[in-house]
């Protein structure tokens, strides 16, 4: 019973650190640009 429900956790970690990976190798590109306009942003609200 216990190696079902640790191979099905292990399953779903899995499944996330895939998907958070390819979320991050997306938006990475797009981060660059977030990040400027974010600074811009703030300094343009001071």
């Amino acid at each position: 019973m216990t190696k079902s429900i640790s191979y099905s956790t292990v399953k779903m970690v899995i499944c996330l650190i895939y998907s958070m990976s390819k979320w991050i190798s997306t938006y990475s590109e797009l981060l660059p640009s977030i990040g400027i306009s974010l600074i811009a942003a703030s300094l343009l609200g001071r």
